[in-house]
């Protein structure tokens, strides 16, 4: 006979559809600094071979000239800030493209094309991230293009650059980060959402008659494919966060910064490193989209795109 005392266990409370639960737990699926810090290897390599193209003559020779003088450590430089300020903006990228994408698609402008959502839902999560981004990916910049390291820790670098630039010396990138990130995350999730939606078109069924494993092979495969748009259109504004972090003279202006930069660089100079991060990103960017939407899945969500 079952004892009476025992009861069954209530089951766990679904979450409701962009509540703000919702919401919260897509901020907390994208804190994927961790994704961005395991491939900080190759990171650290096209920093350094955008501020000096002839630095290295290939990623190996790279790696394998650092791992001499400074060992693994060193080929792991940046690690922290990385971690740290990828962290912040990964939460607030996915979780205010979530909120944004309900506000403009089903609220504010529900007959609008669905692209057009996507565009300018990840651009106005973006905007918003890069705020929490920006202080940390200036150290990050400073520590992996200058030799010997402009600093050896995070906290060396934060008190280095407010002890002589104020704190203002910690955003001087960002109207460069936001040229890059903007335009990268749009194409990311607009691509991304594009890709899965067709991918299913071509599998013949709609997205709920696979399972869970097989839906989020598809966020795999969809951003990789996002990853590859997102480093190709993204890298000019790159190359130029990386320069203007480590060669923006004090007291000069963004613009004026910008223009003697590209003088001196030209047209060419600004695709330096883009083989490596194409290999970067899209391999960040698909595990970030799967990671995404395994945590959703964990949580009882639906993944995205495909409806």
């Amino acid at each position: 006979m079952a004892n009476p005392q025992l009861k069954l266990q209530p089951p766990r409370k679904k979450i409701e559809l962009f509540s703000g639960t919702y919401f919260g737990a897509c901020a907390l699926g994208g804190v994927i600094g961790p994704t961005h810090t395991s491939v900080t290897p190759l990171d650290l390599v096209k920093c350094r071979r955008q501020v000096d193209a002839k630095i290295y003559s290939s990623n190996i020779s790279a790696w394998r000239t650092i791992a001499r003088a400074e060992g693994i450590r060193g080929i792991f430089f940046g690690w922290s800030p990385t971690f740290i300020g990828y962290s912040f903006q990964g939460g607030g990228k996915y979780g205010f493209y979530e909120v944004f994408k309900n506000l403009y698609g089903d609220k504010l402008f529900p007959n609008v094309n669905k692209t057009v959502v996507y565009l300018g839902a990840s651009a106005s999560a973006e905007f918003l991230a890069d705020i929490a981004l920006c202080p940390f990916e200036a150290v990050k910049v400073r520590m992996q293009t200058t030799l010997p390291p402009f600093a050896n820790t995070m906290r060396e670098g934060w008190s280095k650059i407010v002890a002589k630039e104020g704190y203002a010396g910690l955003y001087k990138g960002l109207y460069p980060l936001w040229a890059r990130q903007i335009p990268y995350t749009m194409v990311k999730f607009a691509t991304f959402e594009e890709t899965v939606n067709a991918i299913y078109t071509y599998l013949g069924k709609p997205k709920e008659s696979y399972n869970s494993v097989q839906q989020t092979g598809v966020s795999f495969l969809g951003g990789y494919i996002a990853g590859i748009g997102c480093a190709v259109i993204s890298h000019p504004a790159d190359v130029m966060v990386s320069k203007l972090n480590a060669d923006r003279k004090a007291g000069e202006g963004a613009v004026t910064a910008m223009g003697r930069i590209y003088r001196n660089i030209g047209f060419v100079g600004l695709w330096n490193g883009l083989p490596v991060r194409i290999l970067m990103i899209g391999t960040l960017t698909a595990f970030q989209w799967l990671i995404y939407d395994s945590f959703k899945v964990a949580l009882g969500l639906p993944t995205t795109g495909g409806h």
